[in-house]
């Protein structure tokens, strides 16, 4: 059995606070080795996409293990948008732990001035990719908007974007979401409250990490149980893991301190990032049901759960 796992996963808050105790020795990984690589929300969706299970690369010997990490898109563990998931569920199952759940609040569309949703049909409204489950949703809410693909990072170019008339709107995700009033714009909607309305309450899953399934059951297995293990004890030591993600910040742009990466956390690294309870997994059965229905999805994709 291999015991070289690669993980790849976003710069942002709640992914690292996910891996931190596991890449800094602070659980037991079971005689698992860990590597990581980051990079941003759709590049991880592209490199999901690219992954291809194959016989091949599952013998991949441990000594070149580390230096492939992320080169060919062949991470083991590899962090995705839920409506990712749908496009490179046939190679990868999802983790029932490690998702980024908006019970009532998530990615937010905000534009110059106030306006409605319903006055931005057939309008440009920049997205941070094709491929996020907040772009699916939008669609889902306002069928009629012409996308435009505004890079996720730096998060200024969103409101640059707004701010040069290159759209009319901006959708932005992560900690970007948090900052939208310093910055001059106005909230047009909450993404994760309008699911919440349109579905009678469910919360809005909206990443996870998938897992490749020709790591076989038994590695599956162990995996999963040291990055459940490693999300526990970030939740029990939350203090001293959000110290160091301080510590450790090198996006400028994104402007986070003690105070907006608690808020942050508390709203995206919670019981729900542990185990996906019952409504959480009963979302994501009717965010892949809506989405099929709306032909925004392949047909006849389900969501499979890791151990």
């Amino acid at each position: 059995m291999r015991s070289r796992i690669r993980l790849s996963f976003s710069p942002d808050s709640d992914d690292i606070f996910m891996f931190w105790a596991l890449l800094e020795g602070k659980v037991d990984t079971e005689g698992l080795t860990f590597v990581a690589d980051r990079a941003d929300t759709e590049t991880l969706n592209t490199r999901a996409e690219a992954t291809q299970a194959s016989t091949a690369r599952a013998a991949v010997s441990d000594a070149t293990c580390e230096a492939n990490v992320g080169a060919d898109g062949g991470a083991d563990v590899i962090a995705v948008s839920v409506a990712q998931y749908a496009r490179v569920a046939g190679d990868h199952l999802l983790l029932p732990h490690g998702m980024s759940v908006g019970r009532g609040y998530g990615p937010v569309v905000v534009a110059r001035e106030e306006c409605s949703l319903a006055s931005l049909r057939g309008k440009r409204i920049g997205v941070p990719g094709l491929r996020t489950t907040a772009y699916l949703v939008l669609r889902l809410l306002l069928d009629e908007f012409e996308p435009v693909v505004v890079p996720i990072a730096p998060y200024a170019k969103a409101f640059e974007a707004l701010r040069t008339g290159a759209v009319e709107a901006s959708l932005l995700i992560h900690e970007g979401r948090l900052f939208y009033e310093r910055e001059g714009t106005k909230k047009v909607i909450d993404i994760g409250e309008a699911w919440r309305d349109l579905t009678g309450g469910l919360p809005l899953p909206l990443g996870g990490n998938a897992i490749r399934r020709d790591l076989g059951p038994e590695l599956i297995a162990k995996v999963s149980r040291v990055c459940r293990s490693s999300i526990r004890w970030a939740l029990e030591n939350k203090d001293e893991v959000a110290r160091a993600l301080l510590a450790a910040e090198t996006r400028a742009d994104v402007g986070l301190d003690s105070g907006s990466l608690d808020r942050y956390l508390t709203m995206y690294a919670n019981a729900d990032t542990l185990d996906a309870p019952a409504d959480v997994r009963q979302a994501l059965n009717e965010l892949f049901s809506r989405g099929r229905s709306a032909n925004l999805i392949p047909a006849g994709v389900r969501v499979e759960l890791a151990p």
